[in-house]
């Protein structure tokens, strides 16, 4: 089964949607016992950095997040579900965030490019992911972010993508796999990551 955290933000149904296309099924849920008893776990976001972590902390969230990675279980995170996961943010000041990935978010400098950064962009995948198998290097996907990650780590750096800057465009560790681009969003090839991330055992 895979658990939806439902949060209060983030496409929840785009994101059930599309599981349920490439047939997989999911379950959009606050509940911590359901969140416990999947296999797979999705964290979407949509928003202020801030805004959804006290979300997911006024929701209890925040400890089944960590525990879920750290027990093993294999765990998506999606656009601001991806940023949520590093050491903090500087998005309107300062905030701490689940610190699972050590590292910043930061803005995109300022480089004559409109901000935020919206639309396909191309992503060019390290060989040995398996949430990319199947899709072809440089594939397009979908974007929506004013913000990128900075990993401390290159080790866990999964993709990277261009906007004026090169910039780490999803990040994977283990049963952990982030993207900053939106695969419910991004037809075909998001829907084949989707599915790779369904099948992993």
């Amino acid at each position: 089964m895979i658990a939806i955290i439902d949060y209060g933000m983030g496409n929840l149904r785009s994101v059930h949607n599309a599981f349920r296309k490439v047939g997989m099924e999911s379950v959009v849920t606050s509940d911590r016992r359901v969140i416990s008893g999947a296999s797979h776990i999705v964290l979407p976001g949509v928003g202020a950095f801030s805004q959804c972590m006290d979300h997911l902390q006024a929701a209890g969230l925040t400890s089944i997040v960590s525990k879920s990675v750290q027990e093993g279980k294999h765990f998506l995170g999606i656009c601001l579900g991806l940023q949520l996961l590093f050491s903090k943010s500087e998005e309107f000041g300062e905030h701490d965030g689940l610190n699972l990935i050590s590292g910043e978010v930061k803005r995109f400098p300022e480089m004559g490019l409109k901000i935020p950064h919206i639309g396909w962009n191309q992503v060019r995948y390290q060989e040995d992911c398996p949430m990319f198998k199947e899709i072809p290097q440089d594939a397009y996907f979908y974007f929506d972010h004013s913000y990128y990650v900075a990993p401390e780590k290159d080790s866990i750096v999964a993709s990277l993508s261009d906007y004026g800057i090169r910039f780490t465009s999803s990040v994977w560790k283990e049963n952990l796999f982030a993207c900053q681009f939106h695969p419910e969003k991004s037809q075909t090839m998001g829907l084949k990551l989707l599915e790779n991330f369904g099948r992993m055992k």
